[in-house]
């Protein structure tokens, strides 16, 4: 299970370069496609200790895919114009990436004369839910045909026609505190306004950070229970077309410990629930990725569907009691080794075996 992220924002926010900083692609411009897509290697600094521990010919890294499109203008997904199509290929991405003009460069033009974090997130939120509601209208439109006499039907379409009214009233699906039911009756619409939002405030440069506009989207983010990162993106996409050896040097001039990938990364993770486990032997390293508190069988299912269904048991390894120790064999016979049933909820860093009936 890899993270896939959608980039959105005001045209001549900075997105594009954003989407260059993160992923490397070196991007100009859209060149007349839609969408800007790439998949990425998501670094996690406990891999290569593995590789050198086993030997292991093979990594399998967790993948960050980042699709970004392009800007959106007030009215874009009026009447199911260019706007709603370009939303089109970010309905099934984890989150968003919304990027935030946070500087002020009269060489650089504009969607407006001004910076305005307030307004700016407003007119994004008001395209998706424009889109969204466009969406649900389809559906309710479809229900509305067969709900007679059929009493489940009629529950999905009152579920539906909520959420239109609370977009309808300038209210996100994100921020409607939507019950199991009613998400459950919208989950095939991929709303999305309801997806979780990370804001990236674009700034010109590091000394930006607490600028008057870098505040407003701190506050707007804090107000909605969001996350926001400010990233350089100017500064960091040329960072990221430099040699390994060479970024972090450039990076400390910054005064940053990690690129603009690792903190999006650790940020989206938190926001998203995310947590990393590995399998590991003489034949590869591979990352594996689950939501925190998903029970042993269901994050065995990440590696196989036969692994959920035939589930026996999990046999658990802490990453730091193998470094440590320095082999499988010392854990085993310090007595750190353990052995969890269906209930375990598997934590960031466990590299395990599972134990399963192929037959069920």
């Amino acid at each position: 299970m890899g993270l896939n992220c959608g980039l959105v924002g005001l045209p001549s926010c900075g997105k594009t370069t954003i989407y260059n900083a993160v992923t490397a692609a070196g991007a100009e411009s859209f060149g007349g496609s839609e969408v800007n897509c790439a998949v990425v290697k998501m670094p996690d600094p406990r891999i290569q200790p593995l590789v050198d521990m086993y030997k292991a010919p093979k990594v399998v890294p967790v993948t960050l895919e980042v699709v970004d499109i392009p800007g959106l203008k007030s009215g874009s997904t009026a009447n199911e114009g260019r706007g709603t199509k370009l939303l089109g290929h970010v309905k099934e991405v984890d989150a968003l990436l919304h990027v935030v003009r946070c500087f002020e460069d009269d060489n650089l033009p504009f969607e407006y004369d001004t910076i305005d974090p307030a307004r700016d997130v407003e007119t994004v939120d008001l395209e998706l839910m424009v889109a969204d509601s466009q969406t649900l209208a389809n559906k309710i439109k479809r229900l509305s045909k067969k709900v007679k006499g059929n009493k489940e039907l009629a529950g999905e379409l009152a579920d539906c026609e909520k959420v239109q009214a609370g977009l309808d009233n300038g209210v996100p699906a994100r921020r409607q505190n939507l019950t199991d039911h009613e998400l459950k009756s919208i989950y095939e619409c991929h709303l999305v306004s309801r997806k979780p939002v990370l804001y990236i405030a674009n700034i010109g440069s590091m000394d930006d950070i607490d600028n008057k506009h870098v505040k407003a989207l701190q506050t707007i983010a804090k107000e909605e229970g969001a996350s926001m990162l400010a990233v350089s993106g100017r500064d960091e996409a040329e960072i990221s077309q430099l040699d390994p050896e060479d970024r972090q040097e450039f990076l400390d001039e910054l005064g940053l410990k990690e690129s603009s990938m690792e903190r999006l990364l650790r940020t989206a993770y938190g926001m998203l629930g995310l947590v990393n486990f590995f399998t590991a032997g003489e034949t590869e390293v591979h990352v594996w990725t689950c939501r925190k508190g998903d029970p042993a069988p269901v994050a065995a299912g990440r590696i196989h569907t036969d692994m959920e269904t035939g589930f026996i048991r999990m046999e658990v390894i802490r990453y730091e009691d193998l470094i440590e120790l320095g082999s499988e064999q010392a854990v085993v016979k310090a007595g750190k080794q353990r052995i969890e049933g269906r209930t375990y909820e598997v934590k960031d860093g466990d590299i395990i075996v599972v134990r399963f009936n192929a037959s069920k």
